[in-house]
C-alpha cells in the first residue's frame, strides 16, 4: 500500500470512528442525563462541549470565532492531504492521515453544533487529564508519528555517474 493510500485509509477510518462514536454517545444513549459513566478506576465517559481548540484554549462563544476555527481546520486538513500525497514513507502517510481525519472530525462538530463533543476523561486520584474524543486521540497519535518519521535517518540518494 502506498503512503498516500495508507494515509487516506487512516483519514477515513478516523473520521468514521470519530463521528460514529460521537453520534452514538450523544443521540443513542442517555449519557448526557446519567453521566459520568465509570469505565474503570481511571476513565469515565462524560459530556463536555469544547468551544476552543486543544486543552480548551481560545474559547469561542460567537459565530465569527466558530467559523474561523472551522475554516482553519479545513485549510489545515487540506494542506495535510496535499503533504500526504507527497509522503515518502508509510509512517508519514499514516500520521498525516490521522491528523487530517481528526481535524475534519472536529470541524464537523464545530460546524454542526458550534462546539466539539468531547467525552473521554482520564484521571488518577486527584489528577485529571483533559476530556477528549477519538479525533483528538488520532491527532495526538499522528503527531507522535510525525515526530518518529522526522527521527528516521534521511535516505541518501546515489549520485548518477559522471558522463
Amino acid at each position: 500500500m502506498t503512503p498516500f493510500r495508507l494515509g487516506l485509509a487512516a483519514l477515513l477510518a478516523t473520521l468514521a470512528f470519530d463521528q460514529a462514536s460521537k453520534l452514538w454517545l450523544y443521540f443513542g444513549t442517555d449519557l448526557i442525563l446519567t453521566q459520568p459513566w465509570r469505565l474503570g478506576p481511571y476513565a469515565d465517559l462524560i459530556v463536555v462541549w469544547n468551544r476552543g481548540i486543544s486543552y480548551g484554549l481560545f474559547q469561542q462563544d460567537g459565530g465569527f470565532g466558530r467559523w474561523l476555527l472551522v475554516g482553519i481546520s479545513i485549510v489545515a486538513a487540506s494542506a495535510l492531504i496535499v503533504w500526504m500525497q507527497r509522503a515518502g514513507s508509510r509512517i508519514l502517510g499514516l500520521a498525516l492521515g490521522l491528523v487530517a481525519g481528526g481535524a475534519i472530525g472536529n470541524a464537523i462538530d464545530r460546524a454542526a453544533y458550534g462546539a466539539v463533543f468531547d467525552f473521554i476523561h482520564l484521571h488518577v486520584g486527584d489528577w485529571s487529564w483533559y476530556v477528549f474524543n477519538v479525533a483528538d486521540a488520532a491527532i495526538v497519535a499522528g503527531v507522535v508519528g510525525l515526530v518518529l518519521d522526522s527521527l528516521k535517518p534521511a535516505r541518501v540518494m546515489e549520485k548518477p555517474p559522471n558522463v
